[in-house]
């Protein structure tokens, strides 16, 4: 969600980071991180998190930008509580910006579309990471969660890509066109099926749009509805 900017809860460590510029927070997280402007660069700051590393975030963006537009990595850092990540910012609106949720059906078409770029830009065989069931599983175990065993019939892969593993519609920035320009919130990126981000793609819809425009994803994409695979990959990311 968007928060207002209250200069005298800035962080010092995201003060020293902003130097000159001001640091305005712009996006809190469930997790209790928090991004804020600053000048041309973004800043993300939160504590230590063993679910998602800034650091491996870091990583898989450096990665990705060799195929994709994501944002450039200018610092990553971790002391004993906390850890941050400045990347440089991109000219571009996320797809939950204000005049994107006044028009749905433009912004979920564009997730769908920006979604079928990223799995046809980044190379499966040149990517280092996983992002499949099994490793999905085994990741929520060493969280000490423990998923029901219907998890373990996962359907038969349609296609393997590069998934965004983030694929909510707030982590797709557009251009003033409409069109789709950039990903954000990598830091979950690996190799597994395709509908593990089309799945959470459509879902997020009604977060953020609500109701009645999951078809926009899909026809955005360019694939055809597939119940049984959404209804899987939507049960597993709720439980993980």
């Amino acid at each position: 969600m968007s928060i207002p900017h209250e200069t005298g809860l800035v962080p010092a460590r995201v003060r020293h980071l902003a130097g000159d510029a001001e640091g305005r927070a712009v996006w809190l997280n469930e997790r209790g991180g928090t991004t804020y402007r600053a000048g041309d660069v973004h800043i993300k700051f939160g504590p230590l998190n063993a679910e998602e590393s800034m650091a491996d975030e870091a990583e898989r963006l450096t990665w990705a930008g060799r195929f994709i537009r994501v944002p450039e990595v200018v610092a990553h850092g971790i002391d004993e509580d906390f850890e941050w990540l400045v990347t440089r910012t991109i000219a571009a609106q996320s797809a939950v910006a204000p005049g994107w949720i006044a028009r749905p059906a433009i912004a979920a078409h564009a997730v769908g579309a920006g979604l079928r770029m990223l799995h046809d830009s980044l190379p499966v065989a040149e990517c280092p990471w996983r992002w499949d069931v099994e490793q999905r599983r085994a990741d929520a175990a060493g969280r000490g969660i423990r998923l029901d065993p219907g998890f373990e019939q996962a359907p038969a892969v349609d296609r393997l890509v590069v998934c965004h593993g983030d694929a909510c519609v707030p982590n797709t920035l557009l251009a003033d066109t409409g069109d789709p320009t950039a990903h954000v919130d990598l830091g979950r990126l690996g190799v597994g099926d395709r509908w593990a981000d089309i799945a959470v793609a459509a879902m997020s819809t009604e977060w953020n749009f609500g109701p009645g425009w999951e078809w926009a994803v899909l026809e955005g994409y360019g694939i055809k509805p597939d119940a049984a695979r959404m209804d899987f990959y939507r049960d597993l990311w709720n439980a993980t």
